[in-house]
């Protein structure tokens, strides 16, 4: 269990665990999933994914960050992908039970406004998702899902984001071969969550100081799904996270 913690720390010291009030990223859908090797006890292999769906400005497309975190990691980057081998290896050294993968399950940039790619062009009536064609909403659907435009009645990219995080979720999260992508083939899901209590990082906190985090290692320690039993309330949701995209 301890290892587990510990290794979920270091990533934050790394700057490799999630932040979900990231100020360069507007927070749209997340989710996190538990796999489990069959062994028993404590040699079995272990596995976290956490996914963030949202939109970077900088990036100016939305997308699907899948980072796993791992006793041993599948599919690793090739040596080819480096300049040298010394990069390489700094690679593996850097990050040896995390990896992070992009996938990119919306298509706007067709409906995104040329001069200005965070707003979403008047008029335009549908956009991609996973290749099929989906109609943009009117200002008021948004609104009906708890999305306030800042400047209505134009949409902004980010909005449009959490619309369909909220009536397209599985969509615009990964698929689960996605999911699977840095997981041991022999490895199995044992839970999934929807939402959860996920630390401050900002504030100081780590995962090894919130009981969720201590419970879900000791899930995947024994392979006793029940050990998992939510006591404070979820704050993975992007309303919890005012500051995310902001800067």
């Amino acid at each position: 269990m301890n290892a587990i913690l510990n290794v979920l720390d270091q990533c934050v010291e790394n700057g490799t665990f999630p932040m979900l009030d990231n100020g360069y990223v507007y927070l749209a859908a997340t989710r996190l999933a538990l796999f489990r090797s069959s062994v028993a006890g404590p040699l079995a292999d272990w596995a976290i994914v956490i996914e963030v769906f949202g939109f970077s400005p900088r990036a100016q497309h939305p997308d699907t960050f899948i980072q796993t975190f791992a006793s041993r990691l599948h599919n690793r980057d090739s040596e080819a992908s480096y300049v040298s081998a010394d990069a390489y290896h700094n690679y593996l050294a850097n990050n040896p039970n995390n990896e992070t993968r992009i996938v990119f399950p919306v298509d706007f940039e067709s409906a995104q406004q040329t001069e200005n790619s965070e707003m979403i062009a008047l008029g335009v009536g549908v956009v991609q998702i996973r290749g099929k064609p989906i109609a943009v909403p009117p200002a008021p659907a948004l609104e009906r899902c708890g999305i306030k435009l800042e400047r209505p009645p134009s949409i902004q990219v980010f909005e449009l984001c959490r619309y369909f995080a909220e009536t397209t979720r599985d969509q615009v999260l990964a698929t689960p071969d996605e999911q699977r992508i840095s997981i041991l083939p022999d490895m199995r899901r044992i839970l999934q969550l929807e939402e959860w209590r996920h630390p401050n990082l900002l504030s100081g906190e780590r995962p090894s100081q919130l009981q969720t985090f201590q419970q879900l290692a000791q899930v995947l320690t024994t392979g006793d799904v029940s050990l998992y039993q939510r006591s404070k309330p979820p704050n993975t949701h992007w309303k919890n996270w005012p500051e995310g995209g902001t800067l």
